[in-house]
């Protein structure tokens, strides 16, 4: 499984499935990450958390953790 955790800073996937419960998966889907849309990480901090990414044309920090909920597909050349 893939989570956007796992992508490389320039790449762009598209959301395949949000894992997690409750007030999470909540917050994850309000923030505009939900099934089929697309995310393009733009940095990562030096030690990983959190995760720059844009989604639905603007930018988002993640923490580690949540990023690690948000299963994504293949990278997309």
């Amino acid at each position: 499984m893939n989570t956007l955790r796992d992508v490389k800073i320039g790449d762009t996937v598209t959301v395949v499935k949000i894992h997690g419960e409750g007030a999470i998966k909540r917050r994850i889907m309000d923030m505009g990450i939900t099934k089929g849309t697309s995310v393009y990480v733009r940095k990562v901090a030096p030690l990983g958390d959190p995760v720059e990414i844009t989604v639905r044309g603007y930018e988002l920090s993640l923490r580690k953790a949540d990023a690690e909920m948000v299963e994504v597909t293949e990278v997309e050349k």
